[in-house]
């Protein structure tokens, strides 16, 4: 039998006959609703290790991106060093939408990108050390991007609400069917390089 065959779910859900702007707009939703995510680092000694993590954004209507400001010195930092490779994940308990970003993790303390992605409320995770260098503002030398490039993004978007998810799932079960009330998306490779190229030309 085929791999489709075998995984009926996913055979039903996958629907990529969407334009890769739609599909962005429906990953924006996800996101934006979310507000947190979870970024995956991997050690020098191999283990995985995620954390919560606000994204700055997306800012633009064609971002494909991650961006999140974070401390220089921390270690999820060395690990990006270490092992570029990462992944961020978003799951929206309140309706099953989830998000999956892996790509290579790309850090800079570049002014132009700080500028665009602080916020007020971002000094807060730095605090001001009293020293005159460290003052947990846009300018302390701690503050770094780190910028998420994906090299594929996947998604579920639910297309009912809890109740007809609930019946879908209930239906299935008692009739041997599979449920699949949303829809599995994929931003692949060449589609995030197309739009990355429109972006920036």
């Amino acid at each position: 039998m085929s791999n489709k065959e075998l995984d009926p779910y996913t055979a039903k859900a996958e629907n990529n006959n969407h334009t890769p702007q739609e599909k962005i707009e429906g990953l924006h939703a996800i996101v934006k609703n979310v507000k947190t995510g979870m970024l995956t680092t991997r050690s020098a000694s191999g283990h995985l290790h995620s954390r919560a993590m606000a994204p700055a954004g997306p800012v633009g209507p064609t971002q494909v991106t991650v961006v999140f400001i974070a401390n220089k010195v921390s270690h999820k930092l060395d690990e990006i060093e270490n092992d570029s490779h990462v992944n961020v994940s978003f799951y929206d308990p309140s309706t099953t939408n989830w998000a999956s970003y892996s790509g290579i993790a790309k850090i800079s303390q570049d002014k132009e990108k700080i500028e665009k992605h602080w916020s007020s409320a971002t000094s807060a995770w730095f605090g001001d050390l009293g020293d005159g260098v460290h003052k947990g503002d846009r300018n302390d030398p701690r503050v770094a991007v780190i910028e998420v490039i994906p090299d594929e993004i996947r998604y579920w978007i639910a297309t009912r609400g809890k109740v007809g998810q609930a019946v879908d799932i209930a239906v299935s079960a008692a009739t041997g069917k599979t449920a699949a009330p949303g829809e599995l998306r994929t931003i692949t490779k060449d589609e995030i390089q197309l739009v990355q190229g429109l972006t920036t030309k």
